[in-house]
Parts: C-alpha cells; structure tokens; sequence
C-alpha cells in the first residue's frame, strides 16, 4: 500500500509546475489549474491528474488515501481509478474530470481536460437482468451494468413511487429542511440510460422453474438473471394508538414527506429508538427548531455499536443541541396527542417518530425455494442457492470477508457495493464481496465512522478523547481487531479499512 501524505501545501500554484525531484512517488498533492481543483498524484515516473473532488458529495481526495492506481474518499469512502478517472466502487458513480500532464525542464505540469471514460457504453442483446428493488443495491447494480456495457435490457421493479434515491439523506438533510426531494435522486430524470424502471410496481412471486416474476398485476416478465434487492421493512410499533397518523416510521422518501408534512417549528417530537435512524432525525429535527424527546429501552444510545465513550459523546452531542433522553424507557401508548411511557410519563408528543429498526423483507425468496437463514443466504459473488438468483443488500446474509461467518448487515454502502458484485457476476466477470463493511452516522456537525464487523461481545480499546470529538475505539474478538470506529479521524478509519482490505 502507498499512502497520500503531500509534501506540498494544499493550494499548490500548478499552473505554475511542481519540481519533480520533490515529488515522491506514492504521493499526492492537489492544486488550482486554471481556477478548477485538481489532484495529481505520482505512480513511478508517471503523473496522473484528476478532479480533485469525490462526484458523490464532495469530499477532499487530497485528504483520502492512495492504493496501487486508486483513491479513496475520506468521507465516505468512494474510489476511484487516478488513471481513468473512473468511480470504481459507490457511493460514488460519476467519473471524475482527468487531466493531461506534461514534464517540462524538471517541473510537472496540468494541461487540458481529457474526455472522461464514464464506461463501455451500450451494447445489444437478449440476455435479460431483472432487479427486483429500486434501493441501494438494485441502484448500483443497474448502474455498473450500464457502465459496463451489459449486453441486453435491465429492468429495476420497485415498489416505491419514487425513482431511486439517496435513502441516507432522508434522516438528515432532508428532515431538517436542507434538501429537497429533488436533490435526492440518483439519477437524471429521464433515468439510466438502458434501464427501464418501473415504480410503483409490485412482485407477486418469483417462479424460478420459468425463470420469470409474476407482478401484482398479473403480468409475468422473465429474465436470464435476477437480483434480489428487497431491502428491509420497517419495524412497527404494537401499543394502543399505535395506528394513529400522528405515529411515523422513517423508511422511503413518501415517509419522509409525510413526517415533514405534520412538522411546524417548536413541535413537539418523541423520537422511539436511539439508533442510527432515530439519533439522525433527533439532530435533523432539532436543528430544525423542534422540541425533541428521545425514548428508547438501553441505557446508553449506540453503545451496542460504538461502545460506551461514544455513546457519551453523541448523548452530550445532542443535549448540548437541546434533545432530552428517556433512556431505559418505552412508548406504551398514544393517546391525545400525548406519548405515554411504561411509566406512566406523560410527553406531549406532535409527531412520534418510530425509528426501532428493520425487518429483511425475504418472503419472495423463501416462497421461491431458496435457502434463508438469517437473511437470503448468498455466497461471495451474492449468488443463491439458485444459480440464477443474486440477493444483495439488507436481505443478504453474506460469507463476512474477514472471518468467512455468515453475518448480514443492514447499510447503504454495502448495499451498493455488494450490488455492484452482483452486477459483475451476473455478466460473468470476475466478483467477489471482499470489502470491509462500512458505514457512518452525521449528527449535527460530527460524522462518526466504522469499518469492519465484530460481535456484540467484542472488547473497545479507546484512543484519543471522545469529548473532544477527535478520539478512536478498536473493537477486537479473540484478540484480533475486527472492526474501528472513528471521530474526527476520518484518515484513520480509511486506513483501519485498507489494512482490513488486504488482510
């Protein structure tokens, strides 16, 4: 592994040149051309120039870290091709601008703009890919198939009314107000190119003996491949009054609006969960000028995942923005407007947003004959027990890359990734899911991170100081680190990923 550490300052004058005996192999440095940020990178003799930006929400890959000819993103980890400029694993799909470079008397210039290499392009076929889920997964493997020239139509059958969307927003951005539906979605409006996606559409069956789905509507469309990407449903609440309108899950974006819809400054929200979905829109709605009360049965927020210290980080975090706990508590009913506790506490209660989880939705897959455990049982390559069947995503209970245990976890970046293996194996490519989960939680100003996987009887060593906000926990298993989570040490994280990456 070669690793990012610049000699240079961050707003290196590159139209100026850079002195290439200062340049040290391995390293990056990014700059201004012609008024537009770039990041040249050196590999051997070799200097290759891209947009120094990530196309998926801008972070600094100046700030990421090199490997072989690839960067990655510091903030959520895309990467990218430094030679083609290709965005290679998500979140990130578009390519990156590339560069011409010049070595002129010692000195490393950036000259023109090169056309980008967006993929392979377009080619005929009859070979159909059918994607059930419009998600995180069913996206990104419809997305990599038109990128790499599948030969033959794809169709994405989702159930949501909506085109596909950046479902990670709608606990932060979009509840505070800071982004709209629009600003939401994962492709232009006239969709992929290539790809047909039908919303608003639901899979009855999956008939695996004629290789075909059978739709709501009593239509059937066969496929030569299928991807299962049903994600997860939400979990709901059972106490009396559990039905009335005021009693909100957060799950697609029609959920989210009508959570919005019922929102007015100073109302009074009782958020049930302190997880990620419901610690996110805790923060979203506070910042949003709501009154918010989060209920939740374990003592300490997020303990379960990040540990203790982390925990009383991102508790403070949100008292210091206003948020009260009821911890070691449950909604019991709702009534008048009004949220009561198993204590008979009585919370005046707007809105109660029910934030307690998912439930994989692996019904399709179990009426069909394939093998489900704990989730839609696939192997490295998010093949089923049908060999024409893929699962990936929430559903998928998948070989974990570091210790080879089935696990399946429920997170929008290893949805994409392993939506985008998929996509591979079913072109017959080489694929296999070796990355270590990731993901992150942003509340407020503060992005929390983790790679890896470990058990809930792990240990946490930690580093650093969580009440600063700048801190890391490693969390290990028979004496092996299995997973790391990072605050405000996002350098840290990519490496603690990288190292787990390659063994």
């Amino acid at each position: 592994m070669t690793e990012s550490h610049a000699n240079f300052p961050t707003d290196a004058d590159l139209d100026a040149g850079v002195p290439i005996d200062a340049f040290e192999d391995g390293t990056t440095l990014s700059g201004e051309v012609g008024g537009t940020r770039v990041l040249l990178a050196r590999r051997g003799s070799e200097f290759l120039a891209v947009g120094a930006s990530c196309t998926h929400l801008g972070g600094p890959l100046a700030k990421g870290l090199v490997s072989d000819d690839t960067v990655r993103c510091p903030w959520h980890h895309a990467c990218f091709s430094l030679r083609t400029g290709r965005a290679i694993e998500a979140p990130a799909f578009d390519a990156l601008p590339r560069y011409e470079t010049e070595v002129v008397d010692g000195r490393v210039f950036v000259r023109d703009e090169i056309a980008p290499d967006t993929g392979r392009g377009i080619a005929e076929g009859e070979d159909r890919i059918v994607i059930v889920g419009g998600g995180a997964a069913g996206f990104a493997a419809a997305d990599l198939l038109r990128r790499e020239g599948h030969a033959g139509p794809v169709v994405i059958l989702s159930e949501d009314a909506d085109p596909p969307y950046d479902r990670t927003m709608l606990s932060k951005a979009f509840l505070q107000g800071a982004k709209g539906a629009d600003d939401l979605a994962l492709a232009d409006p006239d969709g992929l190119a290539g790809i047909e996606i039908r919303t608003a559409t639901r899979v009855e069956a999956i008939e695996p003996q004629e290789k075909r789905v059978r739709l709501a509507d009593g239509s059937t469309l066969g496929y030569s491949t299928l991807l299962l990407a049903t994600g997860g449903e939400p979990r709901r609440p059972d106490f009396p009054g559990a039905d009335h309108e005021a009693v909100r899950v957060l799950r697609s974006l029609e959920d989210a609006r009508g959570v919005v819809a019922r929102l007015s400054e100073g109302a009074k929200v009782v958020v049930m969960g302190a997880s990620f979905i419901g610690m996110e829109a805790a923060a979203a709605l506070a910042k949003r000028g709501c009154a918010v009360t989060v209920v939740a049965p374990q003592e300490k927020p997020m303990a379960m995942v990040f540990g203790e210290a982390f925990s009383d980080m991102l508790r403070a975090l949100h008292e210091e923005n206003g948020v009260t706990f009821r911890l070691g508590r449950k909604v019991g009913a709702y009534e008048d407007a009004t949220a009561i506790l198993d204590d008979g506490a009585r919370l005046p209660a707007d809105l109660v947003l029910v934030g307690i989880g998912v439930t994989p939705r692996t019904a399709l897959a179990e009426a069909a004959g394939l093998a489900v455990g704990d989730g839609v049982e696939v192997d490295a390559t998010m093949c089923t027990s049908d060999p024409h069947v893929y699962a990936a995503g929430d559903i998928a209970a998948f070989p974990d890359p570091q210790t080879g245990e089935r696990i399946r976890v429920e997170h929008w970046v290893v949805a994409q990734r392993q939506g985008q293996t998929a996509a591979l194996a079913m072109m017959g490519r080489v694929a296999a899911y070796d990355d270590p989960p990731f993901f992150w939680t942003k509340q407020y100003d503060l992005s929390v991170r983790y790679v890896g996987h470990a058990p809930s009887d792990a240990t946490m060593e930690v580093e650093g100081d969580p009440a600063a906000r700048d801190a890391l926990v490693r969390i290990a298993a028979e004496d092996e680190v299995r997973a790391v989570a990072t605050a405000g040490r996002d350098r840290a994280a990519l490496e603690a990923s990288e190292a787990m990456r390659r063994g």
